[in-house]
């Protein structure tokens, strides 16, 4: 597959930078960036990155949503993180002049901004706000990390999965004509099963005991949330 080259989205006009970490940047950085960067458009299945591999640059989501997930010795995917419009990708590897510690799949047609090195330490240097929301940004990742290493360690894969849903939904839930929420991504259950961690079959197996609990609903490959406080009691989020 080929990527496609898109002419250079401006910063300053961007649709998405409003949900991202450039938000308050002043008009003469975003200018900065949008006069050096990279806009590309990469297919379902394309990677953006590989683990292992150095930095080079900063990526920024201005359209699609992006899969970050490490790869057991055996081929095994573990899904850390789903990113969508106005996320960074790459950040924490860059700012610890570190190699990649995860890779970067394409979930759904994205459109991405690639920010070199150079341009972006410039602008981090130089505007102590922006040095601190990433450091914050750094931060919050490494406790959503510690929380989902303690889910793993803590919580049955029932409870986890609820958990899981719980998370889409709040991120790409949509609501409906109904009293649900539709999670607007089109996960695989191979993917699902790699953010829960867990086999494939099992994930297979709960969702259909969510759906005859009432709990979800199915609508082609995207999952519907009929009772958010039912998954959190399955959860255990009440204890």
């Amino acid at each position: 597959m080929k990527t496609k080259v898109e002419q250079n989205i401006s910063c300053l006009n961007c649709a998405s930078r409003k949900d991202s970490l450039f938000g308050d940047l002043e008009e003469c950085d975003l200018e900065i960036l949008s006069q050096n960067k990279s806009c590309v458009t990469y297919k379902k299945g394309q990677t953006l990155f590989y683990e292992g591999t150095r930095p080079l640059g900063l990526y920024c989501i201005n359209a699609g949503k992006v899969k970050v997930y490490k790869s057991s010795a055996q081929g095994k995917e573990q899904i850390i993180h789903l990113c969508k419009a106005g996320d960074f990708l790459g950040y924490r590897a860059l700012l610890g002049e570190e190699f990649y510690v995860a890779s970067a799949t394409v979930l759904e047609e994205a459109k991405v901004c690639f920010i070199p090195k150079e341009d972006f330490i410039t602008i981090l240097n130089s505007n102590p706000a922006f040095f601190s929301r990433m450091i914050k940004a750094v931060c919050k990742e490494m406790g959503v990390m510690e929380d989902k290493i303690a889910d793993l360690a803590q919580k049955s894969v029932r409870e986890r999965l609820a958990t899981t849903l719980l998370m889409l939904k709040e991120s790409y839930g949509m609501e409906g004509e109904d009293d649900g929420h539709l999670i607007d991504i089109a996960l695989s259950r191979e993917d699902i099963a790699n953010i829960v961690g867990t086999a494939t079959e099992t994930v297979i197996r709960l969702l259909s005991d969510f759906k005859k609990d009432g709990l979800i609903n199915f609508e082609k490959k995207k999952i519907r949330v009929l009772e958010a406080k039912q998954l959190a009691r399955v959860a255990d989020f009440y204890g």
